[in-house]
């Protein structure tokens, strides 16, 4: 497994100071966010976990993370449904 921080690309933050982490498994790449799972990209697939609408930093994270997982348009139905 790799594991590295969710860097802030997008987010007009300059970090997100250790908060938001990724982890890489074979086919399956999840972020945390204050260590607690929040969303999930598995075979081109986005899956968002209970606590992905948390607190505003949470949704900062999981909007950073679809983007660079290049998974914007399921995340935009996903969250419209919940």
């Amino acid at each position: 497994m790799q594991m590295y921080e969710l860097i802030a690309r997008y987010d007009s933050r300059q970090s997100f100071y250790h908060k938001a982490v990724v982890h890489v498994e074979k086919n399956k790449t999840t972020l945390y966010s204050y260590e607690t799972p929040v969303a999930v990209v598995s075979k081109g697939k986005l899956k968002l976990l209970p606590d992905w609408n948390y607190s505003n930093t949470t949704r900062r994270h999981v909007k950073e993370f679809v983007k660079q997982q290049n998974v914007e348009s399921q995340y935009d139905e996903l969250r419209r449904k919940k």
